[in-house]
């Protein structure tokens, strides 16, 4: 039968503890220092890129509309910009 690589456990004597009673939390500093750190009163990369997005959308609306107005006198703010071809 092939041996284990456990080491075995040491034997214990008697019932009680020894006098070796040992903590295995740590002391908890005596005075924990915090540093406050106070935000900017600017714009945050969060709010450009809501406003940047935001413009981008209106302005893909305002390209679509514009360009079914012109080549098909549809849309909602370009529609009477068609012109027909010349025959």
């Amino acid at each position: 039968m092939a041996r284990s690589r456990k080491k075995a456990a040491p034997a214990r004597s008697g019932g009680a503890r020894g006098n070796k009673a040992t903590s295995r939390k740590k002391a908890a500093p005596a005075a924990a220092e915090v540093e406050v750190v106070e935000e900017s009163k600017g714009l945050g990369i969060d709010d450009g890129i809501a406003i940047i997005t935001g413009i981008l959308i209106l302005g893909a609306f305002l390209m679509t509309d514009h360009f079914r107005g012109t080549k098909y006198g549809d849309g909602l703010l370009f529609k009477n910009s068609y012109e027909a071809p010349a025959e």
